[in-house]
C-alpha cells in the first residue's frame, strides 16, 4: 500500500488524508484494494459509529479510492474488495437517526454505490455487485433504496439475466415504493423508471412476475 496511505489509514491522521489528492491516480492504483481492505476493518470496529475522526478519515478516503478508479478504469479490478465494503455495511444500522441524517455506515453505503453500479454495463462487476445491491432494498433507508432501484433498473435493460434471481425481491421493494408514495400523496413520476426492470425481468421470471 502505498506509504501515505499507509500513514492516514494506519494511524487515522486527519490531518494528512487531504494529500492524498496530491497524489497522481496512477500512483496510487495499485493500493487500492488494500486501502478498502483496510476501511473495511476499519469502519467495523465497536467505536465506529461514535468516532468523528475515523469517520471523516473513512469519508476522505473513500472519495479518493472512488475517483482514483474511475480515473483509471480500474474497476473490475478492485470490485471485490469495494463490493466488500458496501457488504459490510448491511451489517450495521442504515436508518437515519433524523429526517435528513444518514449513519454512518449509509454514509460509506451511498458514497459507493455510484462507483460499482454505475458500471451496469460490465457484467463481471455486476455479478459481485447484485446480489449485494438487493439487500439494501429493505434495510429502511428511503434514499438509498430509491437510488439503488434507479440503478437496476439500468442493470435490467443491458443484462436482465443477472438480476433474475433476484426478481421477487425487486418487484416487492418496487410495489412497496409505489404504495407508500402514493399514500402520501406525492409524484408518482419518480417510479416510472424503475418499471424497465419489470420488463428487462419478464423474460426471466414470468411467474414470479406475474404472482406480484
Amino acid at each position: 500500500m502505498h506509504q501515505l496511505f499507509r500513514l492516514v489509514l494506519g494511524q487515522k491522521d486527519l490531518s494528512r488524508a487531504g494529500d492524498l489528492f496530491s497524489l497522481d491516480d496512477s500512483e496510487i492504483e495499485d493500493s487500492l484494494t488494500e486501502a478498502l481492505e483496510q476501511i473495511k476493518i476499519i469502519s467495523s470496529s465497536s467505536d465506529y459509529q461514535t468516532n468523528n475522526n475515523d469517520q471523516a478519515v473513512v469519508e476522505i478516503c473513500i472519495t479518493r479510492i472512488t475517483t482514483a478508479i474511475r480515473e483509471t478504469e480500474s474497476i473490475e479490478k478492485h470490485a471485490k474488495a469495494l463490493v466488500g465494503l458496501w457488504d459490510s455495511c448491511l451489517e450495521h444500522n442504515l436508518r437515519p437517526f433524523g429526517k435528513d441524517e444518514d449513519t454512518p455506515h449509509a454514509k460509506i453505503a451511498s458514497d459507493i454505490m455510484s462507483c460499482i453500479l454505475q458500471n451496469y454495463n460490465r457484467p463481471p462487476v455486476m455479478a459481485l455487485a447484485i446480489p449485494i445491491a438487493v439487500k439494501f432494498l429493505h434495510r429502511g433507508n428511503k434514499e438509498l433504496c430509491r437510488n439503488m432501484s434507479n440503478y437496476l433498473s439500468l442493470a435490467a435493460i443491458t443484462k436482465a439475466d443477472l438480476l433474475a434471481d433476484h426478481t421477487e425481491v425487486i418487484v416487492k421493494s418496487i410495489l412497496q415504493g409505489m404504495v407508500q408514495k402514493l399514500s402520501l400523496g406525492t409524484c408518482f413520476r419518480r417510479h416510472l423508471k424503475v418499471f424497465s426492470s419489470i420488463c428487462g425481468l419478464w423474460e426471466a421470471r414470468p411467474r414470479v412476475l406475474e404472482a406480484s
